[in-house]
């Protein structure tokens, strides 16, 4: 638990945000604390029913309760959201913000909001969704300890976490946490498929795909080794599994994956000049 509660107040509530409020108040984040606004009824009567969570569909009204405004819209949005809270909400300097919004940079945020704002940059990943993400964080420059201190320990709810130097390092992060997932899951499927044509059913198929990387993954967070250590323990030298992995190297997996996150950073610095 933070050492001083304050009041959290979300603006939007898609299924990162409620995922977020989900873990804040499993790890025990007093529910009177947490307050959301969308602008439709049905995922806030979810939240209300649910955890008892107070919930509006004006944002002026949450944001002017909170003491953290957390801005959970689509990137697209974000300009229209915040130039309505500057224009109704007169004490945003003296609120926290925190934007999970990707691409957007704090030059942004000091054009709709105001130059006089302290504001959290959040990229959480998508198996926060699960309680077992990675979200990196970035601080402008008048962003306290406290400030600090808090926020980390709400996206601790949802995973883990990591403090960036700079809002470079976010486009590399979510090139590779943020996007990471889809990776995994586009090999996990090659495998199935594999598995497939050698005679398995989906069902079959599936299961050990996804058995077996859950228990690589444990293994990797249970083990101070480093990855290439963990992958020869599991590789007799002259055996099948060294096979295989000459037919992954032969293919260049490792620039397979450095050529993927260089897209990924690449687009991330491109849609941070779209809004």
């Amino acid at each position: 638990m933070p050492n001083q509660v304050r009041k959290i107040g979300f603006i939007g509530a898609g299924n990162m945000p409620q995922s977020i409020i989900g873990g804040m108040i499993k790890g025990g984040f007093p529910a009177d604390a947490v307050l959301v606004s969308n602008p439709s009824r049905p995922k806030l009567d979810l939240l209300e029913e649910k955890y008892g969570l107070t919930t509006s569909q004006d944002n002026h009204e949450i944001a002017r309760q909170a003491d953290v405004i957390v801005l959970s819209v689509k990137p697209q949005l974000m300009r229209e959201v915040c130039e309505d809270l500057q224009a109704n909400v007169p004490d945003l300097a003296n609120k926290l913000i925190v934007t999970i919004a990707a691409g957007l940079r704090f030059a942004s945020y000091y054009e709709f909001l105001g130059d006089n704002i302290r504001v959290v940059r959040v990229m959480p990943n998508t198996p926060s969704l699960v309680g077992a993400g990675l979200s990196g964080l970035v601080a402008d420059s008048s962003v306290t300890d406290d400030d600090r201190e808090f926020v980390t320990q709400v996206f601790n709810f949802v995973g883990t976490t990591i403090w960036l130097e700079d809002e470079d390092g976010i486009d590399v992060l979510g090139a590779v946490a943020g996007s990471g997932p889809a990776y995994f899951f586009e090999f996990m499927h090659g495998l199935q498929r594999a598995a497939e044509e050698f005679g398995f059913d989906p069902e079959q198929a599936r299961l050990m795909v996804q058995q077996t990387a859950l228990g690589a993954a444990k293994m990797a967070c249970e083990s101070e080794l480093s990855f290439i250590d963990l992958r020869k323990q599991v590789t007799s030298k002259g055996g099948s599994t060294a096979k295989g992995i000459e037919a992954y190297q032969q293919a260049e997996l490792g620039e397979i994956s450095k050529r993927a996150v260089g897209a990924a950073v690449a687009r991330n610095q491109e849609m941070a000049k779209l809004f």
